[in-house]
């Protein structure tokens, strides 16, 4: 995403300086031909000025505003003392265009307006001191483009901000919902325990003190599953759902998508796992599969694999699509997956990080594209 977002950059700041050239050039030949002399020299000046801070804005978005207003400012001033001609002209319009968007893009509100309000004071003080109504108009024109050039990408991403945030709040509260079953299920194990000590204490005290451990043990477990999925208040009616459910939610899709090939750990006893982190590998596997039959519905087959190490479970579903340019641009965009831009994953990667984990998705080599997701499991806890 970095590389690129820089190329990106790279892209503008070459488009800005090929516009800054020839509007600086046009600018030039056309106070020569219709005032003559050296009359160009300081307009263009103003305004190859203004480019360049315009060009170095990256650095600080805020001071160069400042200083292209300073100078589109004085530049104004100067050409009605000295009888020049007109400012802000094409180049510093346009330069200043360039900085205020910037400025109100991306600065905190406060800077933001206040760079925004610089550059109305520039265009009124153009009216003010009788400029030509075009160049003034030229002025004005930049100015509002900028605003909402800054603007629109900015509320937009307020509001993909916003609607983030409430899909983390909805999946911790998912989270919260499942404590429940979480604690329930290690506290019946300590009861279960220590009503098994209250009977050797009486029959077997020599067993009584591996029973206390076996109490002791089950307390540790049912802390450390608290500790990782704080907050569950789920209805007791309704289940978690486990991994034995994942043949049946395979089975479900390949109904009306792709062939799914399902590949669980050989010999493994999955429902010992962690309450939470069978319930999370299932609901990756159960977001992913509804992100392909929604976003690559030109995929022919979906790999979900479940591999199991000492000490941590990783879950990767794949499939097999071409990635056509308007696919690639979608599933690029905001950290990948159309599932992100629906903020489908953005839960996903809340659970997971919940827990500890890992979440990575993105293009796999060729074709497809690929959702891992890499959960930690307690040694101690391993079959």
């Amino acid at each position: 995403m970095r590389v690129l977002e820089w190329r990106a950059g790279v892209a503008a700041d070459v488009v800005i300086g090929a516009v800054s050239a020839a509007v600086l050039a046009f600018y030039c030949y056309r106070i020569g031909a219709s005032w003559g002399g050296a009359y160009w020299v300081p307009g263009c000046a103003a305004g190859a000025a203004v480019c360049a801070l315009a060009l170095v804005r990256r650095r600080d978005r805020l001071w160069t505003a400042v200083a292209g207003l300073g100078v589109a400012a004085a530049a104004v001033v100067v050409a009605r003392v000295a009888h020049l001609p007109a400012e802000p002209g094409p180049g510093v319009a346009f330069g200043l265009s360039v900085l205020v968007g910037s400025a109100v893009r991306v600065l905190a509100p406060r800077p933001a307006c206040a760079v925004a309000g610089g550059g109305l004071v520039v265009v009124a003080a153009a009216f003010a001191v009788g400029s030509q109504p075009v160049v003034g108009a030229m002025g004005a024109v930049g100015w509002a483009g900028a605003v909402v050039a800054g603007l629109w990408p900015r509320l937009l991403a307020g509001r993909r901000r916003a609607v983030e945030e409430r899909v983390r709040r909805g999946e911790r509260m998912e989270l919260a919902r499942e404590l429940h079953d979480v604690v329930a299920h290690h506290v019946t194990c300590v009861v279960l325990q220590a009503q098994t000590a209250r009977l050797l204490a009486h029959k077997q005290p020599e067993r009584l003190a591996t029973s206390l451990a076996d109490i002791e043990s089950a307390g540790s477990d049912a802390l450390a599953a608290t500790r990782r999925v704080v907050g569950l208040l789920r209805d007791p009616a309704r289940g978690l759902p486990a991994l034995d459910g994942l043949d049946e939610l395979v089975r479900r899709f390949g109904g009306h998508g792709p062939a799914v090939r399902l590949r669980l750990p050989e010999g493994e006893d999955t429902s010992l796992w962690p309450p939470e982190v069978a319930t999370t590998v299932y609901r990756i596997v159960q977001e992913s599969l509804t992100n392909v039959s929604r976003h690559a519905p030109q995929a022919r087959s979906v790999t979900v694999t479940v591999t199991r190490a000492r000490s941590s479970v990783t879950v990767e579903v794949a499939d097999d699509a071409p990635p056509p340019p308007a696919r690639r641009f979608r599933r690029a965009g905001h950290g990948g997956y159309g599932g992100y831009r629906g903020y489908g994953l953005v839960g996903m990667r809340e659970r997971v990080e919940a827990l500890g984990g890992t979440l990575r998705a993105g293009p796999r080599p060729g074709a497809g594209w690929s959702v891992a997701a890499t959960l930690p499991v307690p040694a101690r806890e391993h079959p």
